[in-house]
């Protein structure tokens, strides 16, 4: 999944974002509503998470224009405050979720999770195919009963094959939700850690190269 996060506390972002990072998402950051709007108006993001108390736009602003520009990714909203009110008022913007701060990462990883099944097909807490299982909650995958050694991109990567149930993926799809912005078009990232994980599903192979296409399993 792909995740924006808006918060202004630079270090507080990037320590989401790494957290998150090894989840295996994809996460881009903004360290304000004006770049939150941004991002959020050119990648389509499957959940997006907000500070309420950002600077020159305010929380509320940029929570109000993505439901009037009818984004699809879900919003969860983060604030210092935990009453009520804050509560009902932030779930009134448009919000989907509300979290209050501190916070605890496992709270927000589930949270996330839960969101981004919201704007996605329903599909069975535990893929499979053949010999081949990946719960993608846990992160772990097995093929004949043996837990796999994947790595978080490797890991999305399957996911992203396995919930397409046999339709090809193509290369830049792959780039888009199983890495971020930062990531290079022009190069062969998702080629070698599809080779990598052909390594160590092992054999038979299933995932296959779809010429003109991308990969499929």
């Amino acid at each position: 999944m792909r995740i924006l996060i808006v918060e202004d506390h630079a270090e507080l972002a990037e320590t989401v974002a790494t957290g998150l990072r090894r989840e295996g998402m994809a996460v881009d950051l903004a360290l304000d509503g004006d770049q939150g709007l941004e991002r959020a108006t050119v990648h389509d993001y499957d959940v997006i998470v907000l500070d309420r108390d950002l600077p020159r736009v305010h929380g509320d602003q940029v929570c109000r224009e993505l439901v009037a520009r009818g984004v699809r990714a879900r919003v969860l909203m983060l604030t210092a405050a935990s009453s009520v009110e804050e509560l009902v008022g932030g779930l009134s913007l448009g919000a989907d979720d509300y979290l209050a701060k501190p916070f605890a990462f496992a709270e927000l990883t589930a949270r996330i999770r839960a969101l981004a099944r919201r704007t996605q097909p329903a599909t069975p807490p535990v893929l499979t195919h053949g010999d081949l299982t990946l719960d993608p909650a846990a992160r772990i995958a097995r093929r004949a009963g043996r837990r796999l050694d994947l790595s978080p991109k490797e890991l999305a990567v399957l996911e992203l094959l396995l919930e397409a149930q046999g339709t090809p993926v193509s290369t830049e799809r792959l780039l888009e939700w199983a890495w971020d912005e930062a990531a290079d078009p022009f190069t062969n990232t998702v080629k070698v850690t599809v080779s990598r994980l052909r390594r160590k599903l092992g054999e038979p192979t299933i995932i296959e190269t779809v010429p003109h296409a991308g990969y499929r399993i």
